[in-house]
C-alpha cells in the first residue's frame, strides 16, 4: 500500500480521485513518470469513495470587521509556479523597481506593501513526496521543486535591483554635496567681497571714537554740585493765629486800607489785598511792597543774605520809554547814593521786574558771576531785555564812577532750570519768589504745589509789613 504526504493547502485536492491536473503535459517535469493503477491498487480503490463536498457556506450572525482590501484566496499550483516562472520572475522584478523608485521621491514616507503581504501568505511549499507502489511493486518517487530555489533567484534578483537603486540613492546625495559645495563657495566670496566695507566701517568707528575722546579732554570738567538740602525757613508752616488773621483780612471791606508802608508810600486797601487769593493776578502794589519788605529783611540781618538792590515794577517801563527804546536820563537819578542809602555798584545782585503786558518775568543783573539772567515761569525768551540792562549797567557804572566796563564778556543766560508753572495766573508768585530764594543764595527749590502756601504766606508778611 502506498504511502502519501502532502501540504495543507491541497488536503482537499488529494482527496479527491476524480482531480485532474490541469497542467498541459509539456510543462510537466521531463524526469516525472504517471503509473498506471490497476483495479487493486489504492488509487483505484479511492474511486469507490463518495467525492467530498464543500460544506454550505453559512452567514456569520455577529458583528465583524469590515476588511478593506479582500483578500484573494488562490491556490497556485506547483505547475503554474513551472510554467510561469519567468513571468513571475519579471513581475517580482518590476514591482521591486517600482518600490525603489518610490522610497527615492518620497523619502520620508513610511510605504506600507499591501500586496507583497498577500502574496507572501498566497505563496506556499510543496516539497511533497509521493510514493507509489504497482504490481511489479516498482516504485517511483516524484519530487516537486523546491521554492528555496525560487526564493535564492528573487533575492539574488532583489540584491541587484538594490545594488542598482543604491548607486542611484549615491549619485543623488552626491549632486547634493556638489550643490552645497557651490553654494558654499558664493557664499564666501560674497563676505569676500564685503569684507573692506566693513574693515572701513571699523577703521571709521575707531577714528570717530578717538575723536570724541580729544573733544571730550577739551570741555571744561564740570564740578561736582552737591545737592542742598531744602531749607525749612522758607517752607515754615502758618499758625492758626496767622492763618485766621489772612482770612480776616481777606473778608473785610475792600476801602478799608489795610496796611500803609511809609518808606514806599505803598498803601494796601482791602480791593488790591484780594489779588493774593487763589487764582489772582498779583497787582504791582503788592510786588512792589513785598520787594521792598525783601531789601529791609537783608538790612536787619545783612549776614544771612547776599546783598541786593531791588527795582520796582515801574522801573523797566521808564527805562524803554525814550523814542529810541532805551532812556538812560529818565532813571538816572533813580539810584543816586543820598536815595539809597548805599551804592548801587555795590550790591551783588540787581533785580528787575519785567511785565510783559499779561506777564511777570524777572529780569537779575548779576554782578557776583558776571552775567545777565532772564527768569520766566513759562521758560520764555526776551534777548531785548538783556540787551537793555546791559546797556544800563554800563551806563550806569560810568555815570556813577566815570569808568567805562565791557559787558559784551558777559554771559546772557535765560534760565532754563527752574520751577514752572502750570496755570495762567501764578505768574506773579513765582516772580518775588525766584527773587526771595535768589536774594538768600539758595537754589530754586519749590514747585507749583508751594504756590497756595506762598500766596497765604505772602499774605501774612504784606499784614505785618515784615519779610521772613
Amino acid at each position: 500500500m502506498g504511502a502519501m504526504t502532502a501540504n495543507r493547502k491541497r488536503s482537499e485536492e488529494c482527496m479527491n480521485v476524480n482531480h485532474t491536473n490541469s497542467d498541459s503535459p509539456r510543462k510537466r517535469a521531463k524526469f516525472s513518470i504517471k503509473p498506471v493503477p490497476s483495479a487493486t491498487s489504492a488509487v483505484a480503490r479511492l474511486s469507490r469513495y463518495p467525492e467530498v463536498h464543500a460544506p454550505l457556506a453559512r452567514e456569520v450572525h455577529a458583528p465583524c470587521r469590515s476588511r478593506k482590501f479582500e483578500r484573494s484566496r488562490v491556490i497556485v499550483s506547483a505547475g503554474n509556479v513551472m510554467g510561469n516562472f519567468l513571468a513571475t520572475k519579471f513581475k517580482e522584478a518590476k514591482r521591486s523597481a517600482s518600490a525603489k523608485c518610490r522610497n527615492l521621491v518620497e523619502k520620508g514616507k513610511e510605504v506600507i506593501e499591501v500586496d507583497a503581504e498577500t502574496e507572501s501568505e498566497e505563496r506556499y511549499v510543496d516539497s511533497s513526496v509521493e510514493e507509489a507502489r504497482g504490481d511489479g511493486d516498482k516504485v517511483v518517487r516524484v519530487q516537486q521543486q523546491s521554492q528555496s530555489t525560487l526564493s535564492f533567484d528573487s533575492e539574488m534578483m532583489n540584491a541587484e535591483l538594490k545594488m542598482v537603486s543604491g548607486g542611484k540613492v549615491w549619485g543623488y546625495e552626491t549632486q547634493r554635496d556638489l550643490e552645497n559645495v557651490h553654494m558654499y563657495k558664493k557664499l564666501l566670496e560674497d563676505v569676500g567681497r564685503r569684507s573692506g566695507t566693513l574693515q572701513r566701517l571699523n577703521f571709521e568707528i575707531d577714528l570717530n571714537e578717538k575723536r570724541r575722546e580729544h573733544y571730550n579732554l577739551l570741555r571744561p570738567k564740570k564740578e561736582l554740585v552737591e545737592e542742598q538740602e531744602v531749607p525749612q525757613e522758607p517752607f515754615v508752616a502758618l499758625t492758626s493765629e496767622e492763618e485766621d488773621e489772612v482770612e480776616c483780612a481777606f473778608s473785610s471791606n475792600w476801602r478799608r486800607i489795610l496796611v500803609t508802608h511809609e518808606n514806599s508810600n505803598i498803601v494796601i486797601t482791602g480791593e488790591k489785598f484780594q489779588c493774593l487769593r487763589p487764582t489772582g493776578w498779583l497787582n504791582d502794589e503788592v510786588i512792589n511792597l513785598y520787594l521792598e519788605l525783601l531789601k529791609e529783611r537783608e538790612q536787619r540781618e545783612p549776614q544771612k543774605f547776599l546783598k541786593c538792590h531791588f527795582f520796582n515794577t515801574f522801573f523797566y517801563k521808564k527805562l524803554i520809554s525814550g523814542p529810541k527804546g532805551y532812556d538812560f536820563k529818565s532813571v538816572r537819578r533813580w539810584t543816586t547814593q543820598r536815595k539809597l542809602g548805599y551804592s548801587l555798584l555795590e550790591c551783588d545782585k540787581i533785580f528787575v521786574p519785567i511785565h510783559q503786558e499779561i506777564h511777570w518775568c524777572l529780569a537779575v543783573i548779576n554782578k557776583k558771576d558776571k552775567k545777565f539772567q532772564y527768569l520766566d515761569s513759562m521758560k520764555g525768551e526776551d534777548s531785548f531785555v538783556l540787551e537793555k540792562l546791559a546797556k544800563y549797567f554800563a551806563d550806569e557804572v560810568n555815570d556813577k564812577t566815570g569808568k567805562h566796563i565791557d559787558v559784551n564778556t558777559w554771559k546772557k543766560e535765560f534760565v532754563k532750570d527752574l520751577p514752572v508753572q502750570k496755570n495762567g495766573y501764578d505768574c506773579g508768585v513765582f516772580m518775588i519768589k525766584y527773587a526771595d530764594f535768589y536774594s538768600r543764595g539758595l537754589e530754586l527749590c519749590f514747585n507749583q504745589e508751594n504756590m497756595s502756601y506762598f500766596r497765604r504766606r505772602t499774605a501774612k508778611e504784606i499784614l505785618r509789613l515784615k519779610a521772613e
